[in-house]
């Protein structure tokens, strides 16, 4: 339970980055257009020739101003598109078209109930008796000010509800509304009531999230410090995300009425004051705590570690240690970018990252101390200090405090970690074995060893990893795959470049066959498909981009010899040994001896039956997944070929499988190709379980449409699980009905 938990807190922290990316851009705009078209710095650097009233930069910086501010004021539906991109599984799109609807429906309903209730009159006017800035415009909906909680709530719901419905199957009548047309639909219905809901919850929601937001606000600086150490201690996890944002973007970081609003979040209030700077004498240090201290560790700090690192390497490898700290150090003083530097410390010193998390959160109440109010909009880089900073004049930020508290933060940091690394001889880069390659270590590298310690810990997953790892390997590695799918018995890939798959490694994971076509690739495993496809999946999606680039080709040099003189054989006999089942082995002893018993298998349709070689399918042809025959359909109806079981229905509807009593296992696949149809022609009379007679219906088709939308309707039965001594006899060659003898099987005396 608890690593689910820490999963999905994972997948919530991802799902802020993509609303928070376009944050360092609306910040830009912002930042230019409020400072150059701010007549007190216009006047003090003479500039009103060229930004002055009514020039052409001046208008530009107009707009610029304008549309950043613009993105700042729609954040809360920023995030509800983002989030739901970010948490949605897949078909991404429809998540978020969906997000968008239900944000306006749910503050439409609560615009209702507001109305309803007599809190916002008929002239759209607010009553008296509501609190101040609890009411709202949004998007030009007069709605409960939620702030960004609001778009979270809506980007997270309609996740759950997206991975939950986009591929629902509805009744034939609606079955233009299934799959991805019902999420909008259902998103649109729970939000209505969504919306209704908050109106009685959220006055109470919102007096927890002022409460919560009072410890860190009630208790200081102090308050301030541990808001600092837990950021910073939670980057190894890739939870700050979730912890920072409440602070920057709602109530929790605090409230303040700026221009006659009143702005949530510690952030928003900052870019709300530059937005009206010319208003404001200097800039909330409140507001600023939750991130002016970053300038602090960012520029000054962690270069004074990184400086350490240098000076403590070996001389033979200080110049690859420098090269390398020197390309970290320059993105963590530009950008604020610091997982190069302080992965490094986490990965091979601990102790270090620990004196990194409680130096930062100093930082972060040195800078609240002394009043620095130096905004941000991503991370506390140069950029940043250089907009947000130095452009808006040290009477609004202290600016200029940063650089002498930033100079004994590297003094400190210099100090302290050439101490440690000496005293306990720690690994940092430069320092390595000589065995052991100098770099500098990312999160892909915690990943990697998590992943390994995983599965080292259950024999049963290093199993199934294996043979992903291996059906890689034999597709040319992941950066070869381009999809993957699959239909009853065979795993359907696309790969960019044909020439790397290895069909003798992709024989070996257990497939009967491998089917070319163009950069189409099938793969033959019977029922169990499903689960090596959902395996591949997994196993895709946890390694890299350079895993088994080559190893296909390289280490199996043998095998794709070996797969050449099969592909020249097989275009001058389709029925090679390569190709040949269970059934073909029982030849000889077909020739020589009678059977010591038959099986009846009748035809599960009307039409007209042929010899399995008949096929419009390779794969089917040449029996890579058992021996039986084709039934080319005449009416619209499949029906138990014997009394048995059905074992399973595959989720396109397009083929089951199937047991008779005697003990054959058998697979009734409907047309050629039909899985890409979705399930649209076929109404499944059965589930899996159900023991059915001989005669009784399995499914009706519509053989008009199949036939105007599959390559084919010609129907493999094929029995699936042959012995060795089993072959199979064609008994009716032409016009056949539901029910008729279609084939023998035969079985030999061993």
């Amino acid at each position: 339970m608890k690593d689910k938990i820490f999963g999905v807190l994972q997948r919530v922290g991802r799902s802020f980055m993509l609303p928070i990316a376009i944050l360092p851009v609306a910040g830009l705009l912002l930042g230019l257009g409020s400072s150059f078209t701010n007549t007190t710095t216009i006047e003090t650097y003479g500039l009103q020739w060229l930004l002055g009233d009514k020039t052409i930069l001046h208008a530009l910086l107009v707009i610029m101003n304008a549309v950043g501010s613009a993105i700042f004021d729609n954040l809360p539906l920023i995030f509800a598109v983002g989030v739901a991109i970010g948490m949605a599984k897949k078909e991404k799109e429809v998540s978020a078209l969906s997000a968008v609807i239900a944000y306006f429906v749910m503050n439409v309903s609560i615009n209702a109930m507001l109305k309803i209730s007599g809190k916002i009159l008929a002239d759209g006017s607010i009553a008296k008796d509501v609190l101040d800035g609890t009411i709202t415009s949004v998007c030009g909906i007069q709605s409960l000010q939620m702030g960004v909680f609001g778009g979270i709530i809506v980007g997270l719901g309609v996740a759950a509800l997206h991975n939950r419905f986009y591929k629902i199957e509805l009744p034939n009548a609606l079955s233009f509304f299934g799959g991805t047309r019902f999420v909008p639909i259902i998103s649109t219905v729970v939000y209505l009531f969504v919306g209704i809901l908050m109106y009685f919850i959220w006055p109470t929601v919102q007096n927890g999230i002022y409460a919560l937001g009072g410890v860190v606000t009630g208790t200081g600086y102090f308050g301030t410090l541990l808001f600092g150490i837990i950021k910073r201690a939670l980057i190894p996890f890739g939870l700050h995300h979730v912890f920072y944002m409440p602070f920057w973007q709602t109530a929790v970081g605090g409230t303040m009425e700026v221009a006659g609003h009143m702005v949530e979040g510690g952030q928003n209030i900052f870019f709300a004051q530059l937005a009206d700077s010319a208003n404001i004498a200097h800039f909330s240090a409140d507001a600023t705590r939750y991130f002016s201290g970053e300038f602090i560790f960012m520029i000054f700090g962690l270069p004074g570690a990184a400086l350490a690192m240098y000076k403590c390497a070996k001389p033979e490898k200080k110049k690859q240690a420098g090269s390398l700290l020197l390309s970290a150090t320059l993105a963590c003083m530009f950008t604020g970018i610091t997982e190069p530097l302080e992965f490094s410390f986490l990965f091979v010193a601990p102790a270090l990252f620990a004196v990194q998390v409680v130096l930062a959160g100093s930082a972060y109440m040195i800078a609240h101390i002394l009043n620095i109010a130096v905004g941000l909009t991503f991370s506390g880089g140069l950029l940043d200090f250089f907009l947000f900073g130095i452009l808006q004049g040290n009477e609004k930020t202290s600016w200029l405090l940063v650089i002498p508290v930033g100079i004994v933060y590297f003094l400190l940091y210099y100090f302290i970690f050439s101490f440690l690394i000496k005293k306990f001889d720690f690994k940092t880069p430069g320092r390595e074995d000589d065995d052991t390659e100098t770099k500098l270590y990312t999160k892909a590298d915690v990943n990697a060893r998590k992943a390994a310690k995983d599965t080292k810990a259950s024999d049963d997953k290093a199993t199934v990893d294996e043979l992903s790892q291996t059906i890689s390997r034999g597709l040319g590695g992941k950066a070869n795959i381009s999809d993957v799918d699959c239909c009853a018995t065979r795993l359907r890939i696309t790969v960019i470049d044909p020439d790397k798959v290895n069909d003798a490694l992709l024989k070996s994971t257990g497939a009967s066959g491998v089917v070319h076509k163009g950069q189409g690739v099938q793969i033959i495993y019977g029922p169990r498909v499903t689960v090596i496809k959902s395996d591949l999946e997994d196993y895709l999606a946890s390694v890299t981009e350079e895993h088994f680039e080559d190893d296909a080709v390289e280490n199996n040099t043998a095998d794709a010899d070996e797969v050449k003189n099969e592909n020249a054989a097989s275009a001058t006999d389709s029925k090679t040994e390569d190709s040949s089942t269970a059934s073909d082995k029982a030849q000889e002893a077909a020739d020589t001896k009678e059977p010591t018993s038959t099986v009846i298998i009748s035809s599960p349709m009307t039409g007209i039956a042929a010899d399995l070689s008949t096929a419009p399918d390779e794969a089917f042809a040449g029996k890579m997944m058992g021996d039986g025959a084709v039934v080319t359909p005449e009416e619209g109806v499949v029906v138990a070929p014997e009394d048995g079981t059905v074992l399973f229905v595959f989720d396109t509807k397009h083929a089951l499988g199937f047991t008779t009593d005697s003990g054959i296992g058998m697979i009734i696949h409907v047309g050629i190709d039909t899985v890409k149809l979705e399930g649209k022609g076929f109404d499944v009379q059965v589930e899996a379980g159900q023991h059915v007679n001989k005669g009784d219906v399995l499914m009706k088709l519509d053989l008009d449409y199949l036939k105007a939308n599959a390559p084919s309707v010609t129907t493999p039965v094929i029995c699936t699980e042959l012995k060795d001594n089993q072959k199979i006899r064609l008994i009716t060659d032409g016009p056949i009905k539901a029910g008729e003898p279609l084939y023998a099987v035969d079985t030999y005396e061993k």
